[in-house]
């Protein structure tokens, strides 16, 4: 049998750390959650081709690869529970006019579920009208960021309230606007389902503009490692449960925040759940989907 697809857009990123430059970015994030639910991860990005860190996504996922001069670069310095994100270097755009060929005509290629992905407006917004028949999540952080010459990143205050109706999930963290929380409020206004990620304090989803807040898993504070990327897979393992818990979000949102938990005891990509832990936190949830039912 098939397995159903999970496209990731966006690029993946070098994220330069003490111990060197190592694979990341949403997509990359993404495709390891999907891969763990049992779906087929697809990556459509951009860097340079001859990026060694680009091999370990051929074992990860189906890859489209947009050459570029430059692999997007980050580096993350944390202060405390603060982040500071500094911008080394970018890859190309992805747009509707480089878009491969085989995910252009979405009548014989559909593509079930798709993650727009952008870390740093790296991504088309124009993108989101493309997928009409898709389940689509978007992940707004990178387009609610600029930086400037020094490479530090900083709030854009971003709005397309026809590129939010379109998505069938959004989600950002409250870190995403602090500089700007009123954007909040705008975007429940227009997004079908938003979610607010609040790090360990859960988070707000909201339904057609109603708020209801979430509880997030207790990790205890030995335990964390590392919480970069703990937010790529809360989103990613929202969109791959969605279907699977009948677009329930209570419990959707449960397998998300769990996972999402777990990953903070990891570092890196092998923050992702495994195939075992996705299966464990699923089956919770199904079972009080069954209860309510």
């Amino acid at each position: 049998m098939t397995r159903r697809a999970y496209l990731a857009i966006g690029h993946v990123a070098a994220d330069m750390t003490p111990q060197g430059r190592v694979l990341g970015g949403t997509s990359a994030y993404a495709a390891q959650v999907a891969a763990a639910f049992g779906l087929q991860p697809m990556i459509w990005t951009s860097a340079a081709p001859d990026d060694p860190l680009l091999a370990a996504l051929a074992h990860q996922a189906d890859v489209d690869l947009l050459p570029s001069d430059h692999t997007t670069t980050f580096e993350n310095i944390y202060a405390s529970a603060e982040r500071q994100q500094v911008v080394r270097a970018t890859a190309a755009r992805l747009t509707p006019a480089n878009l491969p060929n085989h995910l252009r005509d979405q009548r014989t290629n559909r593509v079930p579920l798709v993650h727009l992905a952008p870390i740093c407006d790296d991504v088309a917004p124009a993108l989101a009208h493309h997928f009409a028949d898709s389940t689509v999540l978007i992940t707004l952080q990178g387009w609610l960021r600029r930086w400037g010459a020094d490479g530090s990143v900083r709030l854009r205050r971003w709005f397309e309230a026809d590129v939010l109706r379109k998505a069938d999930l959004v989600v950002l963290s409250e870190e995403d606007i602090a500089a700007a929380p009123d954007l909040e409020a705008q975007f429940a206004r227009y997004a079908r389902h938003l979610v607010v990620t609040r790090a360990a304090r859960g988070g707000i989803y909201y339904r057609d503009s109603v708020p209801m807040p979430y509880a997030a898993p207790m990790m205890p504070q030995a335990s964390i490692c590392d919480p970069t990327g703990a937010g790529d897979i809360f989103a990613a393992a929202l969109l791959a449960s969605w279907p699977l818990l009948e677009s329930d979000a209570r419990w959707a949102l449960a397998v998300a925040a769990q996972l999402a938990a777990l990953s903070v005891t990891r570092r890196g990509l092998a923050s992702a759940p495994s195939a075992a832990e996705v299966r464990s936190a699923l089956a919770g949830s199904q079972r009080r989907l069954q209860v309510d039912a």
